[in-house]
């Protein structure tokens, strides 16, 4: 008869055994979440259900909501319409309009041919040598005068034509040409600086001085 083998000692153990060993050492919070993990689909489908069951914003709800704000929007709508007929004269009414077309017009038929045919003579004088590293300046320095012109064209024309002498008191055309000369001397002085450093690394590039050499 064979005799029986020793007892292999725990360092001696199969991997088959050291992982019995520790499934039974499982603590009792693993065996709870290895239960939920393998949950019936009875309780699957019964969780589904559930959550389909919750209440959910319905068609209706949406549209009453939508409802709701335009009745708002509307009514904020008269109440201003109220205050503009109790604030403005019949015949301010009927001006509002025509004035209104009038700046779409002048827009059209005249800011917009302006600025096309100010970009295609800037786009044409950029040409030049040299030229198109201070076109940037140029375009700048006309939008400014542009913007500005449009906002002081309104108070030129009125200057002086209202029944109130303390609502345009000030003289709006010294302050425009004032303005305007800001901001050409400006515009000139940023574009002979920058025609300035580009002389100036031409001259070093020509004389090989190029990288502080």
């Amino acid at each position: 008869m064979k005799e029986a083998e020793p007892p292999t000692s725990a360092a001696e153990a199969s991997p088959q055994d050291s992982a019995a060993a520790a499934k039974a050492q499982a603590s009792p919070q693993d065996s709870a979440a290895a239960a939920e993990t393998q949950a019936s689909p009875q309780d699957s489908a019964a969780a589904a259900e559930t959550q389909a069951a919750r209440p959910l914003p319905t068609r209706a709800a949406a549209r009453g909501a939508r409802a709701a704000l335009g009745a708002v929007g509307v009514g904020f709508g008269l109440w201003g319409l109220r205050l503009l007929l109790q604030a403005v004269s019949v015949d301010a009414l009927i001006r509002l309009p025509l004035w209104l077309g009038g700046a779409v017009v002048t827009d059209d038929f005249l800011l917009v041919p302006l600025t096309v045919a100010a970009g295609w003579l800037l786009t044409r004088w950029s040409i030049g040598p040299g030229r198109h590293r201070i076109v940037g300046v140029v375009r700048t320095t006309l939008l400014y005068v542009g913007v500005t012109t449009v906002v002081a064209v309104p108070l030129l024309i009125r200057q002086g034509k209202g029944v109130n002498p303390t609502v345009l008191p000030r003289d709006y055309l010294r302050d425009w040409l004032l303005l305007e000369a800001t901001i050409v001397v400006v515009g000139v002085v940023i574009g002979v600086v920058q025609g300035r450093g580009l002389m100036f690394r031409r001259s070093r590039a020509s004389s090989g001085d190029i990288g502080g050499r």
